[in-house]
């Protein structure tokens, strides 16, 4: 990610806190509607809750861009948890399309093609550190 991406996803991401309990449903329904085998991993969890995990975990990750040591470490762990969970490497596309297409839905015209770029950059590092976090152990033993 370049500063401006980092810049610019940072700024539009302060448009999202009061639009972030229906944005983190839109996420959800989108997802579920990409891939309606996902909604099993969610089987008997709040998902009032989980939106709100969701969107403060965004939070975590906008906040520390510009803070590598501190963001990689816990995306990487992010990932085993994951992994634990039953996320799959295919997983992760359908998660990044459903994102793009929640954030075009909520910042509407702020969504520009040079934001949804940034986007699309953030997500790429954190699901490429995601999975390769994933992947360690199988490749350990």
């Amino acid at each position: 990610m370049t500063p401006d991406q980092t810049t610019l996803v940072q700024d539009s991401f302060r448009l999202i806190p009061p639009i972030a309990e229906p944005a983190a449903a839109i996420f959800y329904e989108k997802l579920f509607a990409l891939d309606p085998g996902l909604r099993p991993l969610f089987a008997g969890a709040d998902m009032h809750a989980q939106g709100r995990k969701l969107m403060a975990a965004i939070g975590f990750v906008v906040a520390n861009l510009r803070t590598p040591e501190s963001l990689l470490p816990a995306v990487a762990e992010l990932g085993r948890r994951h992994a634990a969970y039953g996320v799959r490497a295919a997983h992760y596309a359908t998660v990044g399309t459903a994102l793009l297409a929640t954030l075009e839905e909520g910042l509407g015209p702020h969504f520009t093609p040079a934001v949804r770029n940034a986007w699309a950059a953030a997500y790429g590092l954190l699901a490429e550190v995601m999975q390769h976090a994933a992947e360690a152990p199988a490749r350990a033993a």
